[in-house]
């Protein structure tokens, strides 16, 4: 079961999302010292674009999940919002609801 903690971040970076992202069909999952961004595609599946990773306190990494499965580390560590700004703009074709 997750945290209160986790579950504040993870609330916090869904929240996050929908502002970058201008729709709420991203959600965000905690799962251990991560959180994972996930999009609800069409008949209900649900595909994890990526994960948000807790280094430090106040500072995370970012990586994608690649289409072999593996997950390949994104450029750049900084806060939750920081981090949140910078998945969005490199992997914003994955966010796009409508692909």
């Amino acid at each position: 079961m997750p945290t209160h903690d986790a579950q504040r971040r993870a609330a916090e970076l869904q929240r996050q999302l929908a502002t970058l992202t201008g729709h709420n069909q991203a959600s965000v999952r905690p799962y251990g010292k991560h959180l994972l961004i996930q999009m609800r595609r069409e008949d209900d599946v649900v595909d994890t674009v990526a994960r948000i990773t807790e280094l430090a306190r106040n500072a995370y990494s970012s990586a994608f999940r690649s289409h072999t499965g593996r997950w390949e580390p994104l450029p750049g560590t900084g806060t939750l919002a920081e981090t949140a700004e910078l998945v969005v703009t490199l992997l914003a074709p994955y966010l796009d609801p409508n692909t």
